[in-house]
């Protein structure tokens, strides 16, 4: 919390909430002062300016002391929110850096969690420490010390309940704050089931399984609820027994005030202003006994986010990163790159090197899990090899800042991501200055044009994560923006795999006739042998290790992994064909 605080809290916007405060309470406290000498001064001895003066300044006082509240207010608030949202942006622009092992390390349930529901913790417990946990010491401290002045004798009975309150607190506390605690888990738990459910949904109506999963999400949401019950009342409790603690608080000291009246040894003004103090003294002490309620489960928020911020990425730019050679003649190298995902006993790909050159076109194919997608997620560094190196134009990828490489990558990953806004926005995250043109020709090429015409063209609206789109409209729409994009490299992941056979044909046909992508080099996944039988190299990925490299005719005749793909997408009549 501390951490945070210095980090993301301006100091000159706090030290003014802490002066507004403290001429606010100062200026509050006097007020009893002030009735007790006009009752005692004025009202006893009917001395009308007396009791003028001092009610005229007994208005100016609590003129003062609402516009110090307004003023404690205004940056106690403006201050909690900024803060607010300069954890999110910081949290935010941490995660966008992210690699997937990072990613998965969280979840992406929990690093929502994080953003908004504990940011609004450490929101809430800033304003009241702006507030409550500045004034409530403050008016304790010097309230307890103006009763003490009139009265030591009557000072005893609020210590009495004091100790009291004390002991009823901790108590209420020892159980609340474990519970406070738990509900932030609680919360990770409610919002993944949630969001698996609205993500899922499809599939759980396709399934029959909306009953099971309503009893599930019914499970995690009971468990939250009963939490929250557990704690809020406990907490609850405090504030019947104030006012049953206040209550015989003032009994009292009317019972022992009456009788030092009557010995003549104590005035009524002094009485009542006495009165006063002891219900600020009781207020302020359950006000700061309510900040640190609330403090534990911030305290919990602050930890989750603080280890979110100071999590190290595992991909980082180097201390001197060195300029990649923008060269027309690219290269793309792996030499010996081995990767294994965190806590896996076997790699995912193992010592696999290749060359390819500009103008050529390099194909990975293999089963489920061979290591596909991790081959082609090594080139733009989205995560890191365990061992070996991955070079373009023959500088290692890892000597390269992060935002050069990915200059030189343009990639179209294996699930299609679209973004919420227009077709035109989309393209232009592979190059935020293509022109209208530009973005009509790497259409026409993923053969996408047709449908975004029928539409509103390149202002045809994109729900968010393409929803009005099917899937194969979404896949071409993916190809396009990777085309749109200058780079050396044009990598697509599986991504003609919601393909039909004539539209993955003439998709690429068109790229290889596209002058742009036919200089630079293309890396092809794909589970078709049709698709990258025309490839310059092919590379036969089994079990992440590299059982088979060459052209489709080499790979045919030698081959056997090779041979038996091919051998379950023929038809007898030779031709290739996807078994669907």
């Amino acid at each position: 919390m501390i951490k945070l605080a210095k980090r993301f809290l301006n100091k000159w916007a706090a030290l003014g909430a802490v002066l507004f405060m403290v001429i606010q309470v100062i200026a509050f406290l006097y007020v009893p002062t002030l009735t007790a000498g006009i009752i005692n001064q004025g009202i006893a001895k009917h001395d009308m300016h007396y009791i003028i003066v001092q009610g005229t300044l007994m208005f100016f006082l609590s003129i003062l002391s609402v516009i110090a509240a307004g003023g404690n207010i205004y940056f106690a608030a403006t201050q909690s929110q900024l803060m607010g949202k300069k954890i999110r942006s910081a949290i935010y622009r941490k995660v966008i850096y992210f690699s997937e092992q990072d990613i998965d390390k969280f979840g992406d349930s929990s690093l929502i969690t994080r953003a908004t529901n504990d940011v609004v913790q450490i929101q809430n417990v800033m304003v009241n420490m702006l507030r409550m946990m500045i004034m409530s010491p403050i008016m304790l401290v010097t309230a307890i010390v103006l009763a003490f002045t009139m009265s030591p004798k009557l000072t005893t009975i609020f210590l009495i309940s004091l100790i009291v309150l004390v002991v009823i607190i901790y108590f209420i506390m020892r159980r609340a704050i474990p519970l406070f605690k738990s509900i932030q888990t609680k919360t990770d738990d409610l919002n993944l089931t949630f969001r698996e459910g609205l993500t899922g949904v499809r599939v759980i109506r396709a399934f029959n399984r909306d009953q099971y999963e309503q009893k599930r999400f019914d499970h995690y949401n009971r468990n939250y609820m009963n939490t929250g019950l557990k704690v809020y009342r406990l907490t609850a409790m405090l504030f019947p027994s104030l006012t049953v603690i206040l209550n015989f608080t003032n009994i009292a000291i009317v019972w022992f005030g009456s009788q030092l009246i009557a010995g003549q040894t104590f005035a009524v003004g002094n009485l009542v202003a006495f009165m006063s103090y002891s219900t600020q003294i009781l207020i302020s002490f359950t006000m700061l006994s309510f900040i640190f309620v609330f403090l534990p489960r911030a305290s919990a928020s602050a930890a989750r986010i603080n280890e979110v911020l100071e999590s190290e990425d595992t991909i980082n730019d180097p201390a001197k990163p060195v300029q990649p050679n923008e060269s027309a003649q690219a290269t793309l190298a792996f030499d010996d790159v081995s990767y294994r995902y965190e806590h896996a006993e076997e790699c995912a790909l193992s010592n696999v090197s290749f060359q390819v050159h500009s103008g050529q076109t390099l194909a990975i194919i293999g089963g489920t899990g061979s290591g596909k997608s991790t081959l082609v997620n090594l080139i733009p560094r989205l995560i890191e090899p365990e061992k070996g190196v991955v070079k373009i134009d023959g500088l290692a990828v890892n000597q390269m800042s992060q935002r050069e490489l990915h200059k030189l990558v343009s990639i179209t990953q294996q699930k299609a991501v679209l973004f919420q806004g227009t077709v035109r926005s989309n393209m232009q995250f592979g190059n935020e200055h293509a022109s209208d043109d530009e973005i009509w020709r790497a259409l026409e090429i993923a053969q996408a044009a047709d449908f975004i015409r029928a539409e509103s063209g390149l202002d045809t609206k994109v729900e968010q994560n393409g929803e009005n789109f099917s899937g194969g409209q979404k896949q071409r729409l993916a190809i396009a923006r990777t085309i749109v994009k200058d780079a050396q490299i044009y990598v697509f992941d599986d991504s003609f795999s919601a393909l039909d056979f004539k539209t993955d044909a003439k998709l690429r046909a068109d790229l290889q006739a596209d002058d742009k992508i036919s200089k630079a080099i293309s890396v092809i996944v794909a589970q078709r042998v049709s698709t990258i039988a025309n490839a310059d190299q092919i590379i036969v990925l089994d079990d992440g290790k590299v059982v088979g490299q060459g052209n489709h005719k080499e790979l045919l005749a030698t081959n056997p992994t090779y041979q038996s793909i091919v051998s379950s997408q023929i038809k007898s009549g030779g031709e290739l064909n996807a078994k669907e």
